[in-house]
C-alpha cells in the first residue's frame, strides 16, 4: 500500500504532466530531460519515485528556511556597503608568530572556521541556492503553489528588493585578512547565485512569479555576467588551469544561457576543449592540477563533475566536448575511467594525498551523465549501487534509460 505522501506525490505529478508546457529555461539539466522524467512519472516508472519523494520530503522542509540577504551579514565589505558580497577564504589563518596574525597565512585543505560565520554570506548563499532549485524542482513536478510562493520571496530578498539585494559583482570574495580584499578563487561560491536564478526558470506560469520578476532577475544575472567578464576577479579565474576555471566556465556559460546569450556561451564551451581538457587531463586520465592539494580526490571530482556538466551543457549548444580528445589522448573518457575504481564497492585505496574522508558516491551523477552520453552500461552499473544513489536527485535530472 502507498504511503500518502508517496500517493499525492504521483498524483501531482499524473496531474502536472498533462500540462503542455515546453521544456523549462532551466538548464541544469540535460535538454528535455525534465519533460521526459514528468512523462515517466505520470506513467508509472517506479524506478524514479524514490527520488521524487525525497526531493518533496527536502521540499516541505525548505519551506521552514527563512529568506536571506547579503544585509544580514555582522560585518561590512571593505567598500562599506551592506549589499557588497563578503567572504572570507576558508583556507588561511592567523600567522601565529605574528602579534596580529596578519597577514594570514595558508593551510591547504584546512577550513578556518571563522570564514563560516555570520560575518560572511558564504554559508546564506549556499542555502540560498539548495533552498530555492529544490523549492523550483518540487513545483516543476507537483505543481504545488507553496513551493513556488516562498521560492519566489527567496529570490525576490537576494536579487530583487531594493532593501536587501545584493549588488552584482564578487569584488569581496574570499578576501585574505592582510593580503586580499577579494581572490579570484572567490567565484568558486557563485554556485549558490547560478543554482538560485537558474532554478527561476521552472517557476514559469505560477502567479507567484510573474514576467516582471523573472525579467529583473535576468538583468541582475547579465549585469554580474557582465562582472565575470570584465572585472578584474572574475577574468584572473578565467584565466587559470583548475578547478577554479573550470566551475567559473560553468557558471559563465549557465549565466548565459539564462540572459539569453546563446553565442556567448557556445564561444565559452568551444574553448573547453584546448583551453580545459587539454590542460588539465593527463594522457592517463589523472588530473595533475588537482592531486597537488591535500584534497586531491576531492578536488579531482569536483574539477571532472565540472567538466562533464560543460559537456553536457554544450549538448545545447551543438558543441561536442565528451568526444573532445587531443592526439595523445586527453580526454574526458580518460578522466572519468580514471575515477571508476574509486566509485566501487570497496572502492580501490586512492593513491595521493586525501586529509577528508574519500566519498566514492558523491561520483555518480558523473557516471550517471557518462552513461547515457556514452551509451555504456557499465557505467550506468557503477552509477546505480553507488549508496543512495535510488532516491538522489541525479535520478530526475539525469535519470537512467527507460527500460
Amino acid at each position: 500500500m502507498k504511503s500518502p505522501l508517496l500517493a499525492l506525490a504521483v498524483l501531482a505529478a499524473a496531474v502536472a504532466a498533462t500540462d503542455a508546457r515546453a521544456e523549462p529555461r532551466y538548464f541544469a539539466a540535460r535538454p528535455g530531460t525534465l519533460v521526459e522524467t514528468k512523462a515517466r512519472l505520470a506513467a508509472g516508472d517506479a524506478t524514479l519515485q524514490p527520488a521524487l519523494d525525497k526531493l518533496v520530503a527536502d521540499a516541505d522542509r525548505a519551506l521552514a528556511f527563512a529568506p536571506v540577504s547579503v544585509t544580514q551579514k555582522t560585518k561590512l565589505a571593505p567598500s562599506g556597503d551592506r549589499h557588497d558580497y563578503l567572504s572570507t577564504a576558508p583556507y588561511f589563518w592567523p600567522d601565529p608568530s605574528k602579534p596580529d596574525g596578519l597577514p594570514y597565512i595558508r593551510r591547504d585543505g584546512k577550513i578556518n572556521p571563522d570564514s563560516r560565520t555570520s560575518t560572511s554570506d558564504q554559508l546564506r548563499l549556499e542555502g540560498l541556492g539548495r533552498t530555492v532549485e529544490t523549492l523550483a524542482l518540487a513545483y516543476w513536478f507537483t505543481g504545488r503553489e507553496a513551493y513556488a510562493a516562498h521560492a519566489a520571496r527567496c529570490l525576490r530578498a537576494w536579487f530583487l528588493d531594493p532593501a536587501t539585494k545584493m549588488n552584482p559583482h564578487f569584488n569581496y570574495s574570499q578576501g585574505v585578512p592582510g593580503l586580499s580584499e577579494g581572490r579570484p578563487a572567490g567565484l568558486i561560491e557563485a554556485g549558490g547565485l547560478i543554482d538560485a536564478a537558474d532554478a527561476s526558470g521552472l517557476l514559469a506560469g505560477s502567479p507567484a512569479w510573474p514576467e516582471s520578476d523573472e525579467t529583473a532577475l535576468r538583468e541582475w544575472c547579465a549585469a554580474f555576467l557582465d562582472w565575470m567578464r570584465t572585472g578584474k576577479l572574475g577574468r584572473a579565474v578565467s584565466a587559470g588551469d583548475n578547478n577554479q576555471a573550470t566551475m567559473a566556465d560553468v557558471r559563465a556559460v549557465r549565466f548565459a544561457f539564462k540572459v539569453g546569450r546563446s553565442d556567448l556561451a557556445r564561444a565559452i564551451l568551444t574553448a573547453v576543449g584546448p583551453q580545459r581538457i587539454a590542460v588539465q587531463i593527463a594522457p592517463d586520465g589523472s588530473q595533475p592540477h588537482e592531486l597537488t592539494r591535500t584534497k586531491s580526490f576531492s578536488y579531482s571530482r569536483l574539477n571532472l563533475g565540472g567538466l562533464v556538466t560543460l559537456a553536457t551543457l554544450g549538448e545545447r549548444a551543438g558543441v561536442d566536448l565528451w568526444n573532445f580528445s587531443t592526439p595523445d589522448g586527453r580526454n574526458l573518457r580518460k578522466a572519468i575511467d580514471y575515477l571508476a575504481p574509486y566509485a566501487k564497492s570497496p572502492p580501490a585505496p586512492w593513491p595521493h594525498e586525501q586529509i577528508a574522508e574519500l566519498d566514492g558516491s558523491s561520483l555518480a551523477p558523473i557516471f550517471r551523465q557518462a552513461a547515457r552520453a556514452y551509451r555504456d552500461a557499465g557505467y550506468a552499473q557503477i552509477a546505480a549501487h553507488l549508496p543512495g544513489a535510488e532516491r538522489a536527485r541525479f535520478q530526475l535530472l539525469q535519470p537512467a534509460a527507460a527500460r
